[in-house]
């Protein structure tokens, strides 16, 4: 009877086996662990980083990045994480420092490696020159909201190569690698969107809150109002009638607020002026377009020029 060979017991087939199969939970673990504060900064992050990162994103778009409560399954994602990736510039102030006080994760704790705010890497607008708590929400650092300029992207998306490069240097030729081909589709995609949008410029606008200074900078538009009567403080009668009878002698071309932000007041003025109102995402899934960063200014561009039409 002929022996079936296959059918043996094979001991260093199954030693291997067995340290292949210990091996892979050190392998699936080897990847860093990213804990994004917004959904922009973790968009980039897996553009970066790759199948070399695994990405958490503490918030949504349709949260205000100001105020978010640290819950405990935040504090339980900043305790495993080896970098953060925020805004910084205090648009965080609220929520971040409890967190990272409650983790206790050393990697991650201001001043160290693993502690990446990205509004350090670009030139800030709106820096107050006096700080009165009384006129609202200011940024003493200036405004936070640097997502809306894609070519602030570009310089941080630099900077986090970097940095990743710097934590995790087994793997600085990929994101090298992967740094260079996201910024040749980038910036290919920043000339094809301000070709697009030129019929923007000069556009007046009505805002809801001051978190667009850098998309007016990028497209030439100007902002002629806002809903808010200070940053930060909810809009109220008395300041919407004055900024209807401030519009009908000088009206505006667009009303523009975040998806994550009440729509009614801009509603409202909307209906009282004539003046088109449109929502823009603000950041990845702000719209159910915008998906990842190159959707998102797709959108954006194109429900812009929409309202205005």
């Amino acid at each position: 009877m002929t022996e079936n060979r296959s059918s043996r017991w094979n001991p260093r087939l199954a030693g291997a086996c067995l340290a292949l199969a210990l091996l892979l939970p050190a392998v699936a673990q080897a990847r860093m662990n990213l804990f994004a504060c917004e959904p922009e900064w973790g968009a980039l992050a897996k553009e970066i980083g790759g199948p070399a990162v695994e990405v958490f994103t503490a918030t949504t778009a349709h949260q205000d990045p100001h105020h978010i409560q640290a819950r405990p399954s935040l504090i339980a994602h900043m305790r495993r994480a080896d970098m953060l990736v925020c805004t910084g510039a205090d648009l965080e102030i609220g929520w971040l420092p409890l967190l990272l006080r409650k983790a206790h994760n050393a990697k991650v704790q201001r001043g160290k490696p693993g502690h990446f705010l990205a509004a350090r890497q670009v030139r800030l607008l709106e820096r107050p020159a006096n700080l009165d708590r009384a006129e609202g929400d200011i940024h003493p650092l200036g405004n936070p909201h640097i997502q809306t300029d894609p070519r602030n992207l570009t310089r941080v998306a630099q900077a986090l190569a970097q940095r990743l490069a710097t934590l995790d240097p087994k793997e600085a030729a990929g994101y090298r690698q992967r740094l260079q081909r996201f910024l040749k589709r980038w910036r290919e995609s920043i000339a094809r969107w301000k070709r697009k949008a030129a019929p923007l410029e000069g556009t007046t606008v009505v805002v809801h809150h001051r978190q667009w200074p850098y998309l007016m900078a990028w497209l030439g538009m100007k902002q002629v109002g806002e809903l808010e009567p200070k940053p930060g403080v909810p809009p109220t009668a008395g300041h919407l009638a004055e900024l209807k009878a401030r519009l009908q002698e000088s009206p505006a071309r667009l009303i523009v607020h975040a998806a994550y932000m009440d729509p009614a007041p801009s509603h409202w003025l909307s209906k009282q002026t004539g003046i088109p109102e449109v929502t823009l995402p603000f950041t990845v899934g702000g719209t159910p377009r915008a998906r990842d960063l190159f959707s998102l200014f797709d959108d954006t561009i194109d429900r812009l020029l929409g309202a205005l039409r």
